[in-house]
């Protein structure tokens, strides 16, 4: 997520960048064609541009609006996972034995990293290995591609612990079975009344929940016939574009006069260029912010969401010297 004021325009420009190359290589083409090989057929009319025009234009607003609800979606989940955790720090500390509350709490650490780590493994659909994603990539870091999951939760769970973890299908999943399993082994052994292991037990339910709603975003993917009609429509758009601001162009020359005079077709090309890469770049910021877990530039900071829990209930804990959030790199917070 970028934390900053808001993207730089050299920033966007760079990023669109492969884009303005083709959109260039067509309108030019086109203009060569008609104006140095005598194409002068190759023009279409003006209204089938506007009636192409709005088409895209509304499938284009459809899908924005569809990828942003993906992403406020994601926001709220984790939104929920926040003050759940909350919940589990402030019940582990007040309810529970000094030794178990660690326990818990530990454990509730394990859980935030393998549910992250979950969340940024790589599907078919996503787009980080677009060129352009690739090269954005650069300039912020990704903590799930720096460490492996083990690591992470040798600071958190002995080895013995971590192992069974490590080999789950869902390993979210087996963490949250390990904490109803303590929370049992904390009622036999008298450690907390069967009111309390309820009501902790209810909280785990309840992040059993957020993480199922957090995997279906994941792994449900914006609908790709959507997607494909949209991105194919904005392409013939791209390329009819040029031939009705030739045909408009061309008639400017019996309008104007001075050096420009027979020349205004040339015109086209960067007045094509600038409508048609306004199209192509809003079904790009659609399709980038569609996958809010997918460790883009847009994505949800769950990794400073994790950050900022961890150090909440390690103070519930009276821990100290347990370090400063980490700055964001170039305004990405990941």
């Amino acid at each position: 997520m970028h934390a900053g004021k808001s993207y730089k325009f050299s920033e966007f420009l760079f990023w669109t960048r492969r884009s303005v190359y083709g959109l260039v290589a067509i309108a030019t083409t086109l203009v060569v064609l008609h104006e140095v090989a005598g194409w002068k057929w190759l023009v279409v009319p003006w209204s089938v541009v506007l009636i192409l025009g709005t088409a895209v234009a509304l499938m284009v607003g459809f899908k924005s609006t569809q990828t942003y609800g993906r992403t406020w979606e994601a926001q709220r989940i984790w939104s929920s996972i926040v003050s759940r955790s909350r919940v589990w720090g402030e019940m582990s500390t007040a309810l529970a034995r000094r030794d178990e509350s660690t326990k818990f709490i530990y454990g509730h650490f394990a859980w935030l990293a393998t549910l992250r780590y979950a969340m940024r493994e790589r599907r078919a659909w996503e787009n980080g290995d677009r060129s352009s994603n690739k090269e954005y990539g650069r300039f912020y870091e990704v903590p799930e591609k720096e460490n492996s999951l083990e690591i992470e939760l040798m600071k958190y769970l002995p080895a013995e612990e971590v192992a069974p973890i490590l080999v789950a299908g869902n390993k979210a999943a087996r963490v949250l079975t390990f904490q109803g399993r303590a929370l049992r082994h904390s009622l036999d052994g008298g450690g907390m009344s069967v009111n309390t292991f309820m009501e902790m037990q209810r909280v785990v339910n309840d992040l059993h929940e957020c993480q199922c709603k957090s995997e279906m975003i994941k792994n449900s993917p914006y609908p790709r016939q959507y997607a494909i009609v949209n991105a194919i429509f904005v392409r013939i758009l791209c390329f009819i574009l040029p031939l009705a601001m030739i045909d408009q162009f061309d008639q400017l020359n019996e309008t104007v006069s001075g050096f420009m005079k027979g020349y205004m077709v040339w015109l086209s090309i960067p007045v094509t260029v600038v409508i048609s890469w306004m199209f192509t770049s809003m079904d790009e910021v659609g399709e980038s912010t569609s996958n809010p877990f997918e460790g883009g530039a847009n994505d949800i900071p769950i990794t400073r969401l994790c950050d900022d829990i961890e150090l909440e209930l390690k103070e519930l804990l009276g821990e100290t010297g347990i370090g400063a959030m980490q700055r964001p790199k170039n305004e990405i917070v990941m």
